[in-house]
């Protein structure tokens, strides 16, 4: 008996001066490139709620140079996955060496085939690990001037987003005989080895899809989800979606899940992870702004806004709530009021409030004092909605936000607004304010301000110098961080944050903001 009490008051005092026992289970992460989105975001905010992730080391990963080492990152994640409760897997870093490699690979099928075999094994030799993968089912953009897609996409991409319109349309209910007559036009206009290029990428891409979804039929992944990647009502990346679906029918969303948006799935499966290690299922009250709200179709994808917000909240492991009362997070979601959706850059994107604007701001504030809330800040592509940003400043709503996100396509900020926004709740105070700054640094003061003032300025020198900095790195840089200043000592929700930017892919669409 008194050994007993001795044990327990030394075991006591250990707990005490030792620190927690309990330590969080091992969580593999393989990104899908070293952006800061897919990487150091997303590691951070999972590090921030009590799950650091193991990652590969850096160089093994795609870079704006290079697809990394392939097989060094393959070798890391056999030799990790015998010591892990999950692992989160980008198969297009594994498949391909990263996203930008997926577009421009020339890759067998055979050799494609090899890498999922590979991915098979490690689930048969580690029985016991739980895989969330997933995948991208190739972009249909309009357009391309950078060097993410082949070279003769800047030229033939218009023709070719148009031809794959008609294909999409012509495979769901056929073509009037003008678009026949369009379609054969557009065929003859693009050169024959380049559309035969585009096509057998395409074909590749999609059979080894097919592969990753048949492995999921037989248990080899706990969950896998493919990415819709820059999509369109009509489009190629549509129509495949819609023949990989039939294809995966019969399994549970649980199981199997067709998401829109790509960058935002890192962050969306390692939030999985950890909910079903914690045996969290969060419940979710989606609210959207006055106007067309939820029925909007923002650029870049195929789905209206509820059905994203539908799907990723099914992604995450979440479900609906039925009432706010009842929810864990208010999931509000801006929205433009006349329903169509533009860029960051446009001229309508001014610092001033309109009546929707004001109005959705005072919603949030009302919610706020009762329950957490994330916004996913979608009324315009690729950056924040300046007049929406200052609706909530006025409210002094912004800074008690539990989460924010408005950057790139309107699927990334919804997916990552939502993840944030739940993952939130296991983190400090500090830490929840300081993700909170990165987004707003980011997704408000860079993308929609700093970065379209600086563009214009480059535009009138060679309006391809955004796409790749060069030589002219630290001039640009230079003249970014002079900008930055002014408009945080502007602000009063941001102004006093000490923070660090840089260009990591040497371009100005992704900038890395550091707050310290």
């Amino acid at each position: 008996m008194l050994f007993r009490r001795f044990l327990l008051e030394s075991l006591a005092v250990l707990s005490l001066t030792a620190g927690p026992v309990w330590a969080s289970p091992k969580i593999i992460y393989v990104p899908l490139d070293n952006r800061p989105v897919n990487l150091e975001y997303t590691v951070d905010t999972a590090k921030a709620a009590g799950y650091p992730l193991t990652v590969p080391p850096k160089e093994y990963l795609s870079n704006h140079r290079s697809v990394g080492n392939n097989e060094k990152l393959w070798q890391w994640f056999e030799k990790e996955a015998p010591h892990a409760e999950a692992a989160v897997i980008a198969t297009d870093s594994l498949n391909y060496g990263g996203l930008v490699a997926s577009r421009k690979h020339h890759h067998l099928e055979k050799y494609l085939r090899s890498k999922i075999m590979r991915l098979d094994q490690v689930q048969k030799n580690n029985p016991g690990l739980k895989i969330y993968a997933f995948s991208t089912i190739m972009r249909t953009p309009r357009q391309s001037v950078a060097t993410v897609e082949p070279a003769y996409y800047e030229t033939y991409g218009p023709k070719i987003f148009r031809l794959s319109q008609l294909a999409d349309k012509e495979d769901q209910e056929g073509l009037t005989a003008d678009e026949m007559m369009e379609k054969n036009r557009l065929i003859l206009s693009i050169p024959t080895e380049d559309l035969k290029d585009w096509k057998n990428r395409r074909f590749v891409n999609m059979q080894a899809n097919k592969r990753l979804i048949r492995l999921c039929q037989h248990d080899s992944f706990h969950f896998l989800a493919l990415g819709k990647d820059d999509d369109a009502p009509l489009s190629q990346t549509h129509m495949e979606a819609r023949q990989l679906e039939a294809l995966g029918r019969g399994m549970s969303k649980k199981q199997f899940q067709i998401i829109p948006g790509v960058d935002q799935l890192g962050l969306t499966l390692v939030t999985r992870a950890i909910n079903e290690i914690r045996g969290d299922k969060p419940e979710i009250y989606p609210v959207f702004a006055p106007g067309v709200g939820g029925s909007t179709i923002p650029l870049y994808t195929d789905e209206t806004a509820e059905q994203s917000v539908r799907n990723q909240i099914i992604a995450i492991g979440g479900k609906i709530a039925p009432t706010p009362e009842k929810a864990d997070l208010i999931l509000a979601v801006n929205t433009p009021d006349d329903g169509v959706c533009r860029d960051s850059t446009a001229n309508e994107n001014a610092p001033y409030s309109n009546r929707a604007n004001k109005q959705f701001a005072k919603t949030i504030a009302a919610y706020e004092k009762a329950k957490p809330v994330a916004l996913a800040d979608i009324a315009y592509a690729n950056g924040a909605d300046n007049g929406f940003i200052q609706a909530l400043t006025k409210q002094k709503a912004l800074l008690g936000l539990t989460a924010y996100s408005g950057w790139n396509t309107s699927d990334n900020s919804i997916g990552f607004a939502l993840s944030q926004g739940i993952l939130a709740k296991h983190m400090s105070e500090k830490d929840r304010a300081r993700l909170l700054k990165v987004r707003l640094l980011d997704d408000w003061i860079y993308q929609s301000n700093v970065r379209y003032r600086v563009s214009l300025e480059m535009d009138q020198y060679n309006v391809k110098l955004k796409y790749d900095l060069g030589r002219h790195y630290n001039r640009i840089l230079g003249r970014t961080n002079r900008l930055f200043k002014e408009y945080v000592s502007d602000e009063p929700d941001v102004r006093g944050t000490h923070y660090t930017i840089e260009f990591p892919w040497n371009r100005m669409f992704e900038v890395d903001v550091q707050v310290l």
